[in-house]
C-alpha cells in the first residue's frame, strides 16, 4: 500500500503537473445553453424543457454591482449526470445528492466504436465489443467508467443531425444492446456508462424487451449513467481518470454537470 506521505507528495504535485502540462485536463461538457438540444420523447411523455437563461441584473437598476442570472432547464439536458433514481428500476437507490464523493473521480475506459457508427446511426454495441477491447487493453476499470466513443458529438451544432433525425423525424442514435447492458449492470465492475450521444440507450431502444436496457439494467444495479460527452477522441483507450461533477441537488434523478478528464500527456486514442 502507499503510504500516506506518498500520496501527499503526489497530491501536492499534481497542480504542477497541470501547469506544465505532464497532465492535460480535457473538458468533456458541450457548453449549456439555448442551443442545447434536449431529448424529444413521444406524448404522452413529458419531454424536458429547453435550457433557458433569464438576467436578474446586469451592473444596472436592479444590481449596480452584480451580474446574475436565473435559469430553467431539465435535469437531463446537456452533457448531464443520471443517478440510479432515474429509473424505476432504482426508485429506491441513490438520487444525485447522495452519490458518495469518492465516486466522482474514477478511471476510464474508452471504447471506440465510431467508424461502424458512420455508416449505421442505429448501431448497439455488443458484448463482444467489449470483451474484445478487453482482450488488447485488459479488462475494465474496478470502480471506473465504460465510455463509448461513437464520434456523434461531431454531430454538435446541428440539433437534426445530433437528434438522427430521418425525414418522418424518427430519431436514430447508437447505444448498447439488452444483452451488453445487463452484461455492464451485473458482471463488468464499472460505476456506470457514459456515452458521447444524448442518452446511454440507442433511440431506437424504447422497442426493446425490456426498453430503453442501459437505463433498465444499469441504474436498477445501482449504477450511473453519463450522456452528451464531449472530446472522447481526446482520450486514451485506457488510462485516463475522469471527474463527474452533477449539481448536489436534494432528491434530483440527474443533473447537468461538468465532466473533466486527467490524461498524462502524449497519451490518445488515436
Amino acid at each position: 500500500m502507499t503510504a500516506p506521505a506518498d500520496v501527499a507528495t503526489a497530491l501536492a504535485a499534481l497542480p504542477g503537473w497541470i501547469d506544465s502540462e505532464m497532465v492535460e485536463v480535457i473538458d468533456l461538457t458541450h457548453v449549456l445553453d439555448d442551443k442545447t438540444p434536449p431529448i424529444r420523447l413521444p406524448p404522452p411523455k413529458v419531454s424536458p424543457p429547453r435550457f433557458t437563461l433569464r438576467e436578474l441584473s446586469r451592473y444596472d437598476a436592479r444590481g449596480e454591482h452584480e451580474y446574475w442570472n436565473a435559469f430553467e432547464t431539465g435535469e437531463h439536458v446537456g452533457t448531464h449526470f443520471d443517478a440510479p433514481v432515474h429509473w424505476h428500476t432504482g426508485r429506491e437507490l441513490e438520487d444525485v445528492s447522495a452519490v458518495p464523493a469518492q465516486r466522482l473521480i474514477a478511471p476510464a475506459s474508452v471504447l471506440d466504436v465510431s467508424d461502424a457508427c458512420a455508416g449505421d446511426p442505429d448501431h448497439l454495441v455488443t458484448v463482444d465489443d467489449v470483451q474484445d477491447f478487453e482482450r488488447v487493453h485488459g479488462g475494465l476499470p474496478e470502480g471506473g467508467w465504460l465510455l463509448i466513443r461513437t464520434g456523434w458529438d461531431r454531430r454538435y451544432g446541428d440539433e437534426r443531425s445530433f437528434l438522427g433525425l430521418d425525414e418522418e423525424d424518427r430519431p436514430h442514435w447508437p447505444g448498447v444492446t439488452v444483452e451488453c447492458a445487463r452484461w455492464l449492470a451485473d458482471e463488468a465492475p464499472v460505476i456506470g456508462l457514459g456515452i458521447d450521444c444524448i442518452g446511454t440507450d440507442a433511440a431506437i431502444s424504447h422497442g426493446f424487451d425490456p426498453p430503453h436496457p442501459a437505463h433498465h439494467f444499469l441504474h436498477g444495479a445501482g449504477k450511473y449513467g453519463m450522456s452528451l460527452l464531449a472530446n472522447l477522441h481526446r482520450l486514451p483507450a485506457v488510462g485516463a481518470v475522469v471527474i463527474a461533477a452533477p449539481l448536489r441537488i436534494g432528491g434530483g434523478s440527474g443533473s447537468p454537470m461538468r465532466a473533466l478528464a486527467l490524461v498524462a500527456r502524449g497519451e490518445r486514442l488515436t
